[in-house]
């Protein structure tokens, strides 16, 4: 399969990293690429979910809560029980492997709409609902004591931090303004594969900067983070598949299943559990799921799922 131009902008961003170019990528800007992106994707899928009268998305959507919770619950057991890692460390990097990356999302928007692949025009709201169970579920398997567990600032951040808030308001807006978002869409909807550029470029550069930490982690790690992002991936094409969606919509289900987030979790988590190692989940998700995914997973999930879908 062809990569897709967006692909390429994040393998430069890791060149230019392991070759020690210097690329003065702004911080201001990168945020700002993360602010457009959830704003975008919120908006143009609020704006075709208000031209949208199907009646399976409630049990869809209550499916999907369900898949989220349950992806940490597979991620847990491999890093405690196999990799031997602590009980703390083990439910942080699973509360990642069970959240979703918005990055690895757009790429996969990016690629469908290159090849001129449909997909639901709700998934957005399933990227929002995918963001806060797994920090839950994260911080009930790492806490013993129950008492421990700071409800009020548990609460603020799953339902309140930076992913969840922008995509669903962006939602809600598209879906309040139907035919008036177009007068925001030549910004929102014509620069987003520009500025997903831009944001794959600077993911690069962060990725190939992770690199190094492998060196003092055992090869489960590196195993863990091309194997479970494999194992999501594939449940989430089934659960695709069960709920009916269209080759589109499989392909998008794997590609959340198999991803890992490296914003919104670590965020949440260094508030409400800030005795674990962040350094071992943020280098795993996006030192090698996020690169393993942009650069194979998503290719592989999209032929396979045409495969299977005949």
């Amino acid at each position: 399969m062809q990569l897709d131009i967006v692909v390429a902008f994040f393998i430069l961003g890791m060149f230019s990293t392991l070759v020690g170019a210097k690329i003065d990528f702004p911080k201001g800007l990168y945020q700002s690429c993360v602010l457009f992106l959830l704003l975008a994707i919120g908006l143009k899928g609020g704006y075709a979910l208000s031209n949208f009268s199907g009646a399976d998305l409630l049990p869809q959507s209550l499916a999907v809560l369900g898949f989220g919770f349950a992806l940490p619950l597979i991620a847990f057991p491999i890093l405690y029980w196999v990799g031997g890692w602590s009980r703390v460390d083990a439910a942080s990097t699973a509360a990642h492997y069970g959240s979703v990356s918005v990055g690895t999302y757009a790429v996969g928007v990016a690629v469908l709409e290159a090849q001129g692949i449909d997909y639901e025009p709700y998934f957005p709201l399933f990227v929002a609902l995918l963001e806060a169970p797994a920090i839950a579920v994260g911080l009930l398997l790492a806490i013993q004591n129950r008492s421990q567990l700071r409800v009020k600032e548990l609460a603020h951040e799953v339902l309140f931090n930076q992913g969840v808030l922008l995509l669903m308001g962006g939602l809600i807006i598209g879906f309040w303004a139907g035919d008036r978002v177009q007068s925001v869409l030549p910004f929102f909807g014509t620069l987003f594969h520009g500025v997903l550029a831009l944001f794959l470029l600077e993911m690069g550069r962060k990725a190939a900067s992770r690199l190094h930490e492998l060196k003092s982690q055992s090869a489960f790690l590196v195993s863990f983070g091309v194997v479970m992002p494999l194992i999501g991936a594939l449940t989430g094409g089934i659960l695709g598949y069960l709920l009916g969606l269209s080759t589109g919509g499989v392909t998008l289900m794997a590609v959340l299943g198999g991803s890992a987030s490296y914003i919104a979790v670590p965020a949440a988590l260094a508030v409400s559990l800030p005795q674990a190692n962040l350094s071992l989940s943020l280098t795993a998700s996006l030192a090698i799921t996020f690169p393993f995914n942009v650069i194979v997973g998503i290719p592989l999930y999209l032929g396979l799922t045409r495969y299977w879908s005949g």
